[in-house]
């Protein structure tokens, strides 16, 4: 029962979507608050992998999105994006193409519906969001769209969010099936759920609180199903020139629904960060329990963003990871042609949960170049230095050059 109310409930979004599409869509591609435009986001991207055990990886790959946003109608947008991703060489496993004796680079080829939805906006801040959707939940360490790779994560989903109070945020988001990475031609492209996402936020002189809880359920995919609930605080300062962010967070995860196992584990974020002009400097800390069985997860996270762009660790161990960083940051003065350039390096340290046992070191770095207000290069590598038989070494290379209308 289920399973066909919601896909009818869809079905009237996507039918409703079509009448929008009518009614609301201009002739003209002018972008302004209240007109409609057109989407064009692309990127053209190397990545090369020298991994341990498996042939180099040396990955040409092409993604566009192409869609239309509709102008408001009483409110009312429409929005349709298709999102192709394309192989210009074969030197890599994709996860799907069975060239297993390669470097997993994980942007298999795809033509799919990336977004097809209806936002209604109202006096307020309150916003309702239905059809298939990008969803980014605070710094997407749980829910995201895990934009880094060609392939987007969307979601058939029912969104809502209110702001009762003027320091009072609501979110509530109910998430029917998710489009993932790996593609429409591979088995865990569609995961089907049952899951819903609720989030309180707080703001105020304290700073922002959030209180979350994650009931995921997944019917093809049950050993993600998973209940999470958590605290994620965020405080920002001024003292003289220097602008201070101090983040901390703490969730408890167990199982739910269809699980096949019992688990209880913890997860555990602490974060100062420290902006001095064009430079910054972030120290923080992240456990992940593991009970010798099963780590923490976040299966619907954007997992690149986290513990290393090497991406090691996107499944957590089983006996949990313990993630020590020191990432800075610098920002030139606008250049060329008013346009900055960013540089990141970011230094990481791993271990098991206890801090006992060493997985491994990494070291990334990024230089990013901002060409016109709407082209953009980015160079960024990736070093990963395993002390850990199971966690084999790796250099990664990425060369990224992004056009968005």
């Amino acid at each position: 029962m289920r399973r066909s109310a919601s896909l009818r409930v869809l079905s009237v979004a996507l039918g409703a979507m079509g009448a929008a599409w009518m009614l609301c869509a201009p002739a003209s591609a002018q972008t302004t608050p209240n007109s409609g435009h057109w989407i064009v986001d692309t990127r053209l991207r190397y990545e090369g992998v020298s991994q341990d055990g498996v042939a180099d990886a040396d990955a040409l790959t092409f993604r566009a999105r192409l869609g239309y946003e509709t102008q408001a109608y009483y409110g009312v947008r429409g929005l349709i994006e298709a999102e192709g991703v394309g192989h210009l060489n074969n030197d890599f496993n994709d996860g799907v193409n069975g060239h297993t004796t390669y470097a997993t680079v994980p942007d298999p080829e795809a033509f799919e519906l990336n977004r097809l939805q209806l936002a209604w906006s109202g006096e307020h801040s309150a916003k309702a969001t239905i059809g298939r959707q990008r969803i980014i939940l605070n710094n997407a360490r749980f829910i995201g769209n895990a934009g880094f790779r060609q392939n987007e994560q969307t979601f058939d989903a029912l969104r809502l969010e209110a702001h009762p109070l003027s320091h009072l945020g609501l979110t509530y988001a109910y998430l029917d099936n998710i489009y993932r990475t790996p593609g429409n031609r591979s088995p865990q492209y569609r995961w089907r759920s049952n899951s819903h996402v609720i989030q309180a936020d707080l703001d105020g002189a304290y700073g922002r609180l959030s209180g979350y809880a994650l009931l995921l359920d997944f019917a093809n995919a049950r050993a993600q199903s998973s209940k999470t609930y958590g605290l994620r605080w965020q405080k920002d300062w001024s003292l003289g020139a220097n602008n201070v962010r101090l983040t901390l967070e703490a969730a408890r995860q167990s199982d739910y629904a269809n699980s096949p196992s019992q688990f209880e584990l913890g997860y555990q974020l602490g974060e100062l960060g420290v902006r001095h002009g064009q430079f910054g400097a972030t120290l923080g800390g992240e456990r992940l329990e593991g009970n010798g069985v099963r780590g923490f997860s976040t299966p619907l996270a954007t997992l690149h963003a986290f513990q290393g762009w090497a991406d090691v660790f996107v499944n957590t161990p089983s006996d949990g990871i313990r993630d020590l960083y020191l990432t800075a940051t610098y920002n030139t003065h606008p250049w060329p042609a008013a346009q900055p350039v960013a540089l990141m390096l970011s230094a990481h340290s791993f271990t098991d949960d206890s801090g006992g046992r060493d997985f491994g070191s990494e070291l990334d770095a990024s230089v990013r170049f901002t060409l016109t207000p709407r082209a953009s290069l980015e160079v960024a590598g990736a070093t990963f230095n395993g002390d850990d038989s199971r966690f084999a070494d790796r250099d990664k290379l990425w060369v990224s050059l992004e056009y968005r209308l």
